[in-house]
């Protein structure tokens, strides 16, 4: 029978199966929509058979349709690809790939595991996702034999989406790091509260309906904790207080660098969050707010050798990871159980990729990079003079004018502040925390320490070339105390992670002012009042770039927990009463952000030469720095030839008489701020500060702080 006689229904089969499967491309990588289809295309070297499926709910167990890679006609050197006519956006789909089970060898692969794309940009939300046999996971012998168990049913899908999306004018806001005040905060717990008052709480939309409160604040970029892709439903214990479960809150554990958290959309997880946070992102542009991703590049949710298989492990374990010598176990630098293999030219080009993608396709502004002295280890763990991969960050060319952010440490004792990589790194600046913190508990020796980091930290970042603008300055952050609990609590309260209060640090450098938590005592309270106003004043007096941790500005409280990792519940919720409660504190806040604003000098991107600042022991003449116990002083800093501010810092037990230095020709000194006195006498507004009664002496309280500006008589 000659191809004229075959049956209709035979030869029309044959001709669908060619029209709509294709053998497909290479690149780009991931999925991409074409000809009124989608081209798949995976990396993987040592795969020996891969299988993409299709599934019609998050759900579902079993594909709706498979399509089988073949390695002669669907592979191109190391990448897989297959084009499919038909697929639309918000099509599931996941990966199964086969290959060598030898942990000896370092491969793990294991047809069983459906896994996910690496470059989906987005994941379907699964409420119950587990990492535990009651969700269809089984371990594997981290040595033997591979899982048995096909976990379809207890895995998310990727989403299909599709990039059109009117952006209108939106365009990158470009502020100037003298410009800069970051304000760091939790997409679901910014507003998950019941008293935040938006109606889509714990969302990107959720965070879109602050935006004018985050204007009023005056802050110009926000710094968002992880939301790319993982799984809040990952138990780490049960709170032994309440019986409950305690999951994944922060979000340091990512499943996928290319999907925004699914959870944090009001509208749905099939692709719907993917719209909603770009839709964040244009409403804060149009508000004149940056946006910041925390990214995590340095581990990933699989954990250790007996840890799940989601994605990078099973699709190419030994390029993905950092492995020990015996190839089974894995190096860990982040201590969460793995470590990316960062430098290898593969993983390079991944988070090369997905940084641009967030930068072209969702139109962020900057990132801030978890444990990024990980980023330059080798794989071998050792730490490499010029990593390939920062320098690229640095030097890209889609990246250039971006904000990049490195916590410039890792969890197996390197420290970089001040040394970070190339010139364009901005760090977090640890030793300006811990240096603010010592000074204002009144530890000794700590003057020239404390006027360094006023004054840019240039004994840190100097001698490397770098200037202030590389120091992000914080007291805290999302790691440790928040600001009213750095001054209310001695020691650490983490019992409510499970973990017998081991978990988190002991170093907390924190003052409880007499008593350990909260305190109906209103002198110990008026004490914690003073201390808070001392360190927000610093932070913004300070040259450099601020970081404001959120809920810092009316007394966030966690209740002494340092670690609320696992705490997505009311321990780490904004809880927005605090801001009524506290109403004294958010405008000492702002108000500090409006006048470092109105005085660019504080800010400026360059250390303060000698004619710039002069400084001043509590009775004149200079501070006498190798005094232990001197824990006054003060410093003349010259705006210009008629402008000045004169700071004053307290950190005694009493208060002390500070001389003054005689004001510029024609003008007087007047208070503008004095962090001691009651509200509305601790700050006053530009233009309306009062004229001092005494213009040679200043009355400055114990543990306080002021600040004199010259205005013309």
């Amino acid at each position: 029978m000659n191809k004229a006689e075959r049956p209709l229904d035979d030869y029309s089969a044959k001709v669908c199966e060619r029209t709509e499967i294709r053998r497909g491309v290479p690149l780009p990588l991931g999925t991409h929509e074409s000809e009124g289809g989608v081209n798949f295309a995976l990396f993987s070297r040592h795969a020996t058979r891969i299988r993409l499926e299709l599934f019609d709910q998050p759900a579902d167990a079993k594909a709706s349709r498979v399509v089988d890679f073949d390695p002669a006609r669907n592979r191109t050197g190391e990448v897989w690809h297959v084009w499919v006519k038909g697929i639309r956006p918000g099509q599931l789909y996941a990966y199964r790939v086969d290959g060598p089970y030898q942990p000896e060898a370092g491969h793990r692969f294991n047809f069983n595991k459906l896994l996910l794309d690496p470059l989906a940009t987005a994941i379907s939300p699964l409420p119950d996702w587990d990492f535990g046999p009651a969700r269809g996971y089984e371990q594997s012998d981290p040595e033997r034999a591979p899982s048995k168990l096909d976990d379809a049913g207890a895995m998310p899908k990727c989403v299909f989406t599709h990039g059109h999306f009117n952006w209108y004018d939106d365009h990158p806001l470009h502020h100037p790091w003298s410009d800069t005040v970051i304000y760091e905060v939790h997409v679901r717990g910014f507003t998950r509260h019941a008293s935040s008052g938006v109606e889509h709480r714990g969302t990107y939309r959720g965070l879109m309906e602050k935006i004018p409160y985050l204007k009023e604040l005056g802050i110009t970029a926000v710094e968002l904790m992880p939301v790319h892709e993982f799984n809040e439903h990952q138990v780490s214990g049960t709170n032994p207080q309440t019986g409950k479960p305690l999951g994944n809150y922060w979000g340091y554990d990512p499943v996928a660098f290319f999907a925004p958290k699914a959870s944090y959309s009001s509208a749905g997880g099939l692709g719907q969050q993917k719209l909603e946070f770009k839709e964040m992102v244009g409403a804060l542009h149009q508000a004149g707010i940056e946006v910041i991703l925390d990214v995590v590049f340095n581990h990933t949710a699989e954990g250790n050798e007996l840890g799940p298989t989601l994605c990078f492990r099973g699709i190419d374990n030994a390029i993905f990871y950092m492995l020990e010598s015996d190839k089974i176990h894995y190096k860990n630098y982040s201590g969460t159980g793995n470590t990316i293999n960062t430098n290898h030219p593969v993983l390079r080009s991944h988070i090369m990729g997905a940084l641009r993608y967030w930068v072209v396709e969702m139109h962020v502004d900057g990132f801030r990079f978890d444990l990024a002295s990980i980023l330059g280890r080798d794989g071998n763990g050792k730490l490499l003079a010029n990593a390939p991969l920062l320098e690229r960050i640095a030097e890209d060319p889609i990246l250039r004018d971006v904000k990049i952010i490195a916590e410039a440490w890792d969890a197996a004792g390197a420290y970089e502040v001040g040394s970070f990589s190339e010139q364009r790194w901005a760090e977090w600046n640890g030793r300006f925390r811990d240096d603010v913190r010592r000074f204002w508990r009144g530890d000794e020796g700590m003057l020239g320490l404390f006027a360094s980091r006023i004054c840019g930290s240039a004994d840190i970042y100097a001698k490397s070339g770098k200037g202030p603008d590389n120091s992000i300055n914080f007291v805290t952050c999302h790691d440790g105390f928040t600001l009213n609990d750095l001054v209310s609590y001695r020691d650490k309260h983490n019992e409510a992670n499970g973990e017998n209060n081991h978990d988190g640090t002991n170093d907390n450098l924190s003052d409880n002012g007499g008593a350990e938590g909260v305190t109906a005592d209103a002198g110990i309270e008026a004490s914690r009042k003073g201390q808070i106003k001392n360190f927000l004043l610093t932070l913004l007096v300070s040259r450099g770039v601020p970081m404001l941790l959120g809920g810092d500005e009316f007394r966030r409280t966690q209740g002494g927990n340092n670690n609320a990792y696992c705490q997505d519940n009311e321990t780490s919720w904004h809880d927005w009463h605090y801001l009524e409660t506290h109403r004294e504190i958010f405008r000492f806040a702002s108000g500090m952000i409006a006048f470092r604003r109105a005085h660019p000098v504080l800010s400026k991107e360059q250390f303060y030469a000698d004619a710039d600042i002069n400084w001043f022991g509590a009775q004149g003449g200079l501070p006498d720095w190798t005094d232990p116990k001197a824990k006054q002083f003060a410093c003349l800093i010259h705006e210009d030839e008629q402008r000045a501010l004169y700071l004053m810092f307290n950190a005694a037990n009493v208060a002390s008489d500070f001389s003054l230095p005689p004001a510029a020709q024609s003008t007087r000194w007047h208070l503008a701020i004095d962090t001691s006195h009651p509200i509305p006498q601790d700050m006053f507004a530009a233009g309306e500060e009062p004229l001092l009664d005494y213009p040679q002496t200043y009355l400055l309280a114990p543990r306080s702080s002021a600040i004199l500006v010259t205005r013309k008589k």
